[in-house]
């Protein structure tokens, strides 16, 4: 059954990645924050620990013990005897015994997932490292345990069956916003990086390696700013610079459908069975932007007969979300061939795959995105962002949704690129549809002692698709960037297409006519 194989690819997509919803879906995308100053506050009140807090414990998906633990912040720095939050944190431990005068610490995506709910992931991509290092997970304030700033929209049933142009952004953001039990006005990313701070002095380590992946790249690149003395290197994976508001990411989404488009016309399997892909796709978003599309299909998770109301933002939104990853990416000519004979299945699943909105903790990705991001568009950004239809949703969205949190926005000089010396290695995946390898080209701009390696076969997360994890590694040993080499990454690490809803794959060959069986073979499998 087609839900069975969904539900497995569901289970192997990379966590830790910066995913929005498609905006117009019936799920809260956006709201704000405020900061009150863009230099860290240093002379604020030392939070308060408490040692016995810090426990043997047990995470998911891991089965060795691990240290866990909190301590008590003010939610507002500037009210120090106020109101107290919890920050949790979980160590994992150095396999090897050491000094432990350093740490790795290792920072989630959205902005709004769990460091701690993804530590699994962040335990396989980091295995060398914690040979010798511990590696610390902590759930930024507003996310997972961390007192969450959590919104919850409507389950996986009404999801497939609501119609988007039903929904009312502005009065689902105020529902968000009245559900909390917060200053929401506190859950930015400069009073999650005096948290972060607070909880390295508290576990006493004298300095960090950083490793941030996607919207992780921000809080890493703040730490470089503000405390560059305690952190000893810095990897930046799916690179979002300082200089960058994230709702350009409109422009970064067309590019890799382009990209998978190119991809698919060159590959000889992919293009005999779907010669007219690109065709296909406009056909299928035409015909929803006409209106949506009703039908009864296999529940992908169950099997069940339910209703689907197939609208051009579910589309969208699916394909989108389909392409963070090279298994699910894998799919999509399938998918978009088979929407365009009518079948909506395939789609559903990749639909499916993303209903969870990746873990993303609503509240605090709205604090973030609508003080540090919406607020610094310039007219000729919004112009730049319009020109794609995830651009001018994201607009639409934002300007509803970012009116109701009414947040002042960060001082300017948050948008400064960052200058430092600290060795630092970024990594872009040339097919990654957020964070494109120019931006991590910009985020260069004044890194002095720095190298920005691009995987050519890579999507969103390279360290967890490739060789980048070994770089890392070799990184926090050597403590500088001078002998890295990236001639590792350009190992091909993508999925083959599938040519219909088995797992029946291209098999690469040098030469032409065996290709030309290759296709034969597999055209006879598919009929």
């Amino acid at each position: 059954m087609l839900h069975g194989m969904y539900s497995q690819l569901r289970a192997r997509v990379s966590p830790a990645l910066w995913r929005k919803k498609p905006v117009a879906a019936a799920i809260l995308l956006g709201a704000g924050l405020i900061i009150p100053s863009a230099q860290a506050d240093t002379s604020a009140k030392t939070p308060q620990s408490n040692s016995s807090n810090q426990h043997a414990c047990y995470v998911d998906g891991l089965s060795e013990q691990m240290q866990c633990g909190s301590i008590s912040v003010p939610e507002n720095y500037a009210k120090p005897d106020g109101k107290q939050i919890e920050i949790h944190y979980v160590v994992m431990p150095a396999i090897k015994p050491s000094d432990k005068v350093e740490a790795l610490l290792a920072i989630a995506g959205g902005p709004g997932q769990s460091a701690i709910e993804n530590a699994q992931g962040f335990d396989r991509m980091l295995t060398k490292v914690r040979q010798t290092q511990d590696v610390i997970l902590i759930d930024q304030r507003g996310t997972g345990q961390s007192n969450p700033l959590q919104c919850i929209g409507d389950g996986f049933d009404s999801a497939l069956a609501v119609n988007e142009s039903d929904f009312d952004t502005r009065v689902e953001t105020q529902k968000c916003l009245d559900s909390l039990d917060a200053d929401v006005t506190q859950y930015g990313s400069l009073s999650a990086l005096k948290d972060f701070e607070a909880i390295r002095q508290h576990l006493g380590y004298q300095k960090l390696h950083l490793y941030g992946v996607s919207y992780g790249t921000r809080m890493a690149q703040l730490y470089m700013r503000h405390y560059p003395e305690h952190l000893a290197t810095v990897t930046l994976d799916g690179v979002v610079p300082m200089q960058q508001s994230v709702l350009a990411i409109g422009n970064a989404i067309a590019r890799a459908f382009d990209l998978l488009i190119a991809d698919c016309a060159n590959n000889l399997l992919c293009h005999k069975q779907f010669p007219e892909l690109k065709a296909d796709l406009e056909k299928v978003d035409a015909e929803l932007t006409q209106g949506p599309k009703i039908s009864q299909v296999p529940d992908p998770l169950t099997g069940e007969m339910t209703q689907l109301t197939l609208t051009r933002s579910k589309l969208k939104g699916a394909l989108r979300m389909a392409l963070y990853n090279p298994s699910t990416r894998s799919l999509m000519p399938h998918a978009i061939h088979q929407a365009a004979k009518g079948n909506y299945q395939p789609i559903t699943g990749l639909y499916a795959m993303g209903i969870d909105n990746a873990g993303i903790a609503m509240g605090m990705h709205a604090s973030v995105v609508c003080s540090e991001d919406w607020q610094r568009l310039t007219p000729e950004l919004r112009a730049k962002a319009s020109e794609s239809y995830f651009g001018k949703e994201m607009l639409k969205t934002f300007a509803e949704s970012c009116a109701v949190w009414n947040m002042p926005a960060v001082d300017t000089d948050f948008s400064d690129p960052i200058a430092s010396d600290i060795p630092t290695l970024l990594l872009s995946g040339e097919l990654d549809p957020a964070t494109p390898p120019s931006w991590g080209t910009l985020a260069m701009e004044k890194l002095t002692n720095a190298k920005h390696f691009i995987a050519p076969y890579a999507t969103h997360g390279v360290a967890y698709q490739s060789c980048g994890n070994d770089l890392i590694a070799e990184l926090v040993e050597q403590g500088s960037v001078a002998e890295l080499n990236a001639e590792c990454l350009n190992e091909d690490i993508r999925r083959n297409f599938y040519l219909n809803a088995s797992t029946v794959e291209a098999i690469p060959s040098d030469s032409t006519e065996q290709k030309d069986e290759q296709i034969d073979e597999q055209t006879a499998l598919i009929k």
